[in-house]
């Protein structure tokens, strides 16, 4: 982390401590003159003639003003234009790049004139998340990770200090937030793990660790339970590597009468060479992270046990290593998985889907209400839809609706792609009954379509692949420098209002 942040509620009543700084924002279509000169008149400070000129004549839509004196030093002025481009994202984005900015100012405290919630409905509809996305947007900046750097600086500390009508209100959703982001934290710290620390089995003990202190039952099955099991499938994927692969069963029961059982099943690949379908080392080198899935499910179990949700959830993670050797499971390969149904294995690389179809089945056996996989699936779904948004695949539309209404809202925007029965034949096995490759076109689907055949089809189900947007890219200030924990916040969101 850049800072050990406190963050604090205060009322309306502003008082600067030394090296501090202020941010306020202002709606362009109501900024004047008068309302900036009232603005710097209440703090008896002045502003520069041509500062003042630019960042009335939309010159600029931020001013930063640095006072004569320490209380405060800094001055952060936002314009904010709520036009067809303004979005829930914006207070988040802002803050996320915000805090990085500070790290070189020696700002030991920031005072933020949150502004007021009606200017905003249009965009937001509920005051609470209003809020959330500001203390969102300042603890997602201040992610970093750097725990195999030599040289790195010592965190300072910053307090906000956040200033708002309905203090009460704020300082509840300052509380339910920070469990929510430190969750995410979690998922992010083991998604940018590399897998020669993160291996499979150390994958499950730090969910033990993480999870077992928030009163979440964790098991892993090993190696030998996986075979006593027959979970054929997990077992061949990680039989070449020197690393055993497992099973990380993680179990959320709240106190109170739950008003779901959700299974939340998450791809857990620590290291996928590609097996014998050898990827390129630029196809590697971001393959630690083909655990991301998994990471998502452990860190969404823990934010609901932080908050007490009351729905019940099962986690269940299969972790391996996909790596060459003499063990290796080969393109021709017929498994029996642990359903029962056979796999024609006609690549490799198309792994994850092979640990899934064990994991999935279990699942099923568990008679939940619903359930829902994440998995960095595919390449052929980030080709699809960028690294903006992951592919949502489902034939239950409530489902469907639910989910896509909580990526709308948390910014983690989900895309809802066809899931015809026309694309059953594409993935048919002349020799098993399932192939574990498709043709050319549609990889995307044809990948869910064979998740499709290891789900009960009496349970409600949603496949999200989440290969574009769980891997950083430049797209916002909180997703630039390391792997983003999609799927955290918007599922969490939808185990809140659903």
């Amino acid at each position: 982390m850049l800072f050990h942040l406190d963050i604090k509620a205060e009322t309306e009543q502003i008082s600067f401590s030394e090296n501090s700084g202020l941010v306020k924002f202002f709606i362009e279509s109501k900024l004047n003159a008068e309302l900036l000169r009232g603005f710097y008149k209440c703090l008896n400070i002045s502003l520069n003639k041509i500062q003042e000129k630019n960042f009335l004549d939309n010159k600029g839509d931020e001013l930063i003003y640095y006072t004569e004196k320490s209380e405060p030093s800094i001055i952060f002025l936002k314009k904010v234009k709520t036009d067809e481009d303004f979005t829930v994202d914006f207070f988040r984005i802002y803050f996320a790049g915000l805090i990085p900015s500070l790290v070189k100012k020696n700002i030991k405290s920031v005072n933020v004139i949150l502004p007021f919630y009606n200017d905003y409905k249009a965009t937001f509809a509920a005051e609470e998340y209003f809020l959330q996305t500001f203390i969102e947007g300042i603890m997602l900046g201040n992610y970093t990770f750097d725990k195999y750097k030599s040289e790195k600086g010592k965190p300072g500390r910053l307090k906000f200090i956040l200033h708002y009508s309905n203090n009460k209100l704020l300082a509840r959703i300052i509380t339910s937030t920070q469990k929510l982001i430190d969750s995410v934290y979690f998922t992010r710290d083991l998604v940018n793990e590399p897998a020669i620390t993160l291996t499979p089995m150390e994958f499950g003990a730090r969910a033990k660790r993480e999870l077992n202190r928030l009163g979440v039952t964790v098991k892993v099955f090993d190696k030998k339970e996986l075979e006593r099991k027959k979970m054929n499938a997990i077992l061949a994927v990680g039989n070449a590597s020197g690393k055993p692969p497992c099973m990380i069963l993680a179990h959320y029961k709240p106190n109170t009468k739950s008003k779901k059982k959700i299974a939340l099943v998450g791809k857990g690949v620590t290291y996928d060479s590609g097996g014998l379908s050898i990827k390129s080392t630029t196809g590697m080198l971001e393959m630690k992270a083909d655990m991301a899935g998994g990471a998502v499910v452990l860190g969404i179990i823990r934010t609901a046990a932080l908050l007490k949700l009351p729905v019940e959830l099962i986690g269940v993670v299969p972790a391996v290593e996909n790596m060459l050797g003499g063990n290796s499971f080969k393109p021709g390969d017929i498994i029996k998985s642990y359903s029962g149904k056979t796999i024609e294995v006609k690549d490799t690389d198309a792994e994850g889907r092979v640990i899934l179809a064990d994991a999935l089945h279990f699942a099923s056996q568990q008679k939940p209400d619903e359930i829902i996989d994440f998995a960095t699936l595919t390449g052929a779904c980030a080709v699809a839809l960028g690294l903006f948004s992951a592919g949502l695949f489902t034939n239950y539309d409530k489902l469907a609706n639910r989910l896509l209404s909580s990526g709308s809202k948390t910014f983690e925007r989900i895309w809802r792609l066809p899931f015809w029965k026309e694309f059953n034949p594409l993935i048919k096995s002349d020799i098993a009954d399932v192939s574990n490759l498709g043709p050319k076109w549609g990889g995307a689907i044809t990948a869910g379509k064979f998740l499709e055949h290891f789900v009960d089809k009496k349970i409600p189900w949603a496949h999200l692949d989440i290969a574009g947007p769980s891997t950083k890219h430049d797209y916002t200030n909180y997703t630039k420098n390391y792997d983003t924990g999609f799927g955290v916040r918007l599922v969490v969101d939808y185990l809140m209002n659903n």
